[in-house]
């Protein structure tokens, strides 16, 4: 149990949690929400005793095993698996206890740390470890590359899958879909739903919270409120809290709008059908999500596009190279002004690359790309932020892009995007990835592109800005392809799903709950086409390494054994020594009374001690037997 009893949290000057008293119970999954900076960092922080309460008091059981995902960005030579192995520190630590009693030869304490091992499941470890590293998205090949031949993202997941081998009771997570795609994220949340422990996450993304919480602390206004249920409970119950406050359907009424005109035109459609009904089901939910949103900061829209024409664009029998790797290879299609495309994939197959084709950045191996004199291209990728100038503000950097505007129509615009006041004014170094994240959709949507293509928008976007973007992207009327792990997003604005793999380019049958079934299916299938699963996911290299730690395991039994037998060995030839002497008619003689007495007494001895060896190899050898039995 997590007692928060009037709790007062500052960062900085700044007082972000205020006289907050709640109870989080063993076995609950929350889900933490608010605004940037509303303190739900701060919270997870408390919790790992990396920061203290200013006032009041945070109380947690003294033996609890927490498991977080560390921000540090390893350069190691380790193997990955050996790095996400390590993120079980008690098996870690048998490991080092075993090595360290073999070498000092204590075969007692070697048979005691091996039962533990195994009670802790230490001979499944590294196939538990490959599976969360398959699951994150490595491939069978990459889990044995050293970490840092690793880029900085898929060093992050090697941190949360380390994060997750660990046998917690309480496990933190911040954001973890941040860098993840849509295929890592269903993994994830499949994975989470079945973790057995207290689970606190962090994440703006409605739809992971919605599979994964069963709770949800909501923080705003220096408070911290918890519902019960998912994260659309939570909005439901909020939406009611607030409704009397403003008129609150505005907002809703287009999106709705946009949705029913979907509905309405593709309900006959057979080839439209499941995504029609994805629409209808979003339909009933959206009177629910709208009233939860009225106070949010954010209003902007798309301006209509100064011209549509059709097509915007054609990729006719294009390849895509990167590097010297065609990634891509015979994508042929058109873009016409109110295509709503999603593009799904797993993390390397294209996706990004396609886009960057798309938007110029990658000019065709082979191919011919046909763009319209009037095309007019909005590109939003994660590195472009590094193009923003820290130096300037917010204001500078729509003057560079419309000199001739004035500075209102400037200020109100960027106000659209929550940019007011000494926001607008001051230069950005200090933003965050989010506030940078939303300056630069901000710029793009200034600018009135005709074909916009967003690739992970989301990535640092709080639940209020996903929701404003998910509206105005409702309304845009130009061509619109979307890559993100935001499921509530794709399903919101994208008509169709286009599937990325193998090199190939092709439209995916079904919405995105056909594709997480299909997902779920290959999973299935991989596992039925390797029966025994722990030998299959064990290498040879692996399994000499079980082999030996068997091996090792049984060695006092075997030395015992030994022992026992070498005992015997000796005692039964001077047994045969003594039969011998006995049967030697001089030993009879008067005059060696003595030595026939001596030899009779030894005798006796001999025998009692054999009959005692003898049960002691019987009981020795039981003891293997059930000791191999076992292995």
């Amino acid at each position: 149990m997590l007692q928060f009893s009037n709790l007062s949290l500052r960062r900085g000057a700044r007082l972000i949690v205020e006289n907050a008293s709640f109870v989080i119970h063993a076995g609950q999954k929350v889900g933490i929400t608010g605004a940037n900076g509303a303190g739900k960092s701060s919270l997870l922080a408390l919790v790992l005793g990396e920061l203290s309460a200013d006032r009041g008091s945070f109380e947690r059981p003294a033996k609890l095993e927490i498991a977080y995902v560390a921000q540090e960005l390893p350069a190691v030579d380790t193997p990955a698996i050996d790095y996400v192995m390590a993120g079980d520190a008690e098996l870690a630590r048998l490991q080092q206890d075993i090595a360290s009693a073999q070498q000092r030869g204590d075969g007692a304490q070697v048979a005691h740390l091996f039962e533990r091992f195994e009670n802790i499941n230490g001979y499944t470890a590294r196939p538990r470890a490959a599976a969360l590293l398959n699951g994150l998205g490595f491939k069978d090949a990459e889990i044995e590359q050293p970490v840092r031949a690793f880029s900085g993202g898929w060093r992050m997941r090697l941190n949360l899958a380390r994060a997750l081998m660990c046998r917690s009771d309480l496990l933190l997570l911040d954001e973890p879909t941040n860098h993840l795609d849509l295929d890592a994220v269903f993994w994830l949340q499949d994975w989470l739903k079945e973790y057995r422990g207290t689970l606190l996450l962090i994440s703006h993304d409605r739809d992971f919270l919605d599979e994964v919480a069963n709770t949800i602390l909501h923080l705003e206004q220096g408070g911290a409120r918890l519902y019960s249920g998912t994260y659309s409970d939570f909005e439901r119950q909020r939406a009611e809290r607030l409704a009397q406050q403003q008129a609150q359907h505005e907002k809703q009424q287009r999106e709705r709008a946009h949705i029913q005109k979907y509905v309405d035109r593709f309900r006959a459609q057979a080839t439209k059908a499941r995504q029609a009904q994805s629409r209808i089901k979003a339909l009933e939910r959206m009177t629910l999500i709208a009233p939860a949103h009225v106070d949010s900061p954010f209003n902007f829209a798309f301006p209509p596009p100064r011209k549509l024409p059709r097509p915007l664009l054609k990729f006719d029998h294009v390849a895509i190279s990167y590097g010297h790797k065609v990634v891509l290879n015979d994508v042929s299609f058109l873009l016409n002004p109110g295509d709503r495309i999603g593009l799904v994939g797993a993390n390397g197959a294209g996706k990004s690359t396609l886009i960057k084709a798309l938007a110029g950045e990658i000019a065709p191996a082979r191919g011919q790309v046909e763009r319209h004199g009037d095309l007019a291209v909005g590109y939003f990728a994660q590195h472009q932020l590094e193009h923003l100038r820290p130096d300037q503000s917010v204001l500078a950097h729509f003057q560079r892009l419309d000199p001739q505007a004035s500075e209102q129509k400037l200020r109100d615009f960027a106000g659209g995007f929550a940019f007011r006041g000494d926001d607008a004014t001051a230069s950005i170094e200090r933003f965050s990835g989010g506030e940078k994240a939303r300056l630069a959709l901000a710029l793009l949507v200034y600018q009135n592109p005709n074909l916009l293509m967003l690739d992970e928008p989301t990535n640092h976007l709080d639940l209020e800005m996903r929701h404003a973007l998910t509206l105005a992207l409702q309304d845009y009327g130009g061509a619109l392809l979307v890559v993100s792990h935001d499921r509530h997003l794709l399903r919101t604005v994208t008509d169709t799903l286009w599937h990325v793999a193998d090199g190939k380019v092709a439209p995916f049958d079904g919405d995105l709950e056909d594709y997480h079934c299909w997902l779920a299916e290959r999973v299935k299938d991989a596992a039925r086409r390797n029966k025994d699963s722990d030998a299959a996911a064990v290498s040879r290299k692996d399994q000499r390494r079980v082999d030996a730690q068997r091996r090792a395991q049984l060695q006092p039994f075997r030395d015992k054994l030994k022992r026992i037998e070498a005992e015997l060995a000796k005692l039964n030839a001077s047994k045969k020594s003594l039969e011998d002497a006995l049967a030697d008619p001089q030993i009879y003689a008067e005059n060696n009374r003595k030595k026939l007495q001596d030899t009779l007494a030894e005798q006796v001895r001999i025998k009692q001690k054999l009959e005692q060896l003898e049960a002691d190899w019987l009981e020795a050898s039981e003891a293997l037997e059930q000791a191999e039995s076992d292995c």
